[in-house]
């Protein structure tokens, strides 16, 4: 007893139109079983359709959960997550997996460090800069409703796209 078994679902990710990517998501008040299944879930979405990052609300979950991994298969979920501070800036080109096709020029900070819950309930804060700061505040941004096209200062042919590597 006490022990249930939740298998691994490879969730729906939602398209931008949808409203729940513009809706501010809600605070995870208690970390369960359900929660941890849920962040399982978004990693294992995250990885099917190559991306590095996934929020909730991108497959319909109106909860400020987050996984990142800027590669090498280095994942971090995220409860709460929050800017605390950020410096620098720097603009790189982001797609994102609920605007698939579409890519754009973001300004982003250089170095962020953001507050948050681990999946065992401990506080946490993580130091980012790069490519790692650029995934953390994309994926923070779908939690208050925000998606990339709202920051971007140009958009991108996908072929330019992949000239430059990114």
């Amino acid at each position: 007893m006490g022990w249930e078994v939740f298998p691994l679902a490879i969730r729906r990710i939602l398209n931008g139109s949808h409203a729940i990517l513009r809706s501010h998501a809600r605070p995870v008040r208690k970390i369960n079983d359900v929660i941890i299944s849920l962040l399982d879930d978004m990693a294992e979405t995250m990885y099917e359709n190559n991306g590095v990052g996934l929020a909730a609300p991108q497959i319909g979950i109106a909860k400020r959960l987050i996984v990142v991994d800027p590669g090498e298969k280095r994942l971090i979920k995220l409860i709460n997550p929050r800017l605390l501070e950020w410096e620098g800036e720097a603009v790189d080109v982001e797609g994102c997996l609920s605007i698939p096709g579409i890519y754009g020029e973001v300004p982003r900070a250089t170095r962020v460090l953001v507050e948050a819950l681990d999946p065992s309930g401990k506080e946490l804060r993580l130091e980012a800069e790069g490519f790692l700061a650029r995934i953390l505040q994309h994926e923070i941004d779908h939690l208050d409703g925000i998606l990339f096209l709202d920051r971007a200062i140009r958009l991108v042919d996908p072929e330019e796209k992949g000239k430059e590597g990114s």
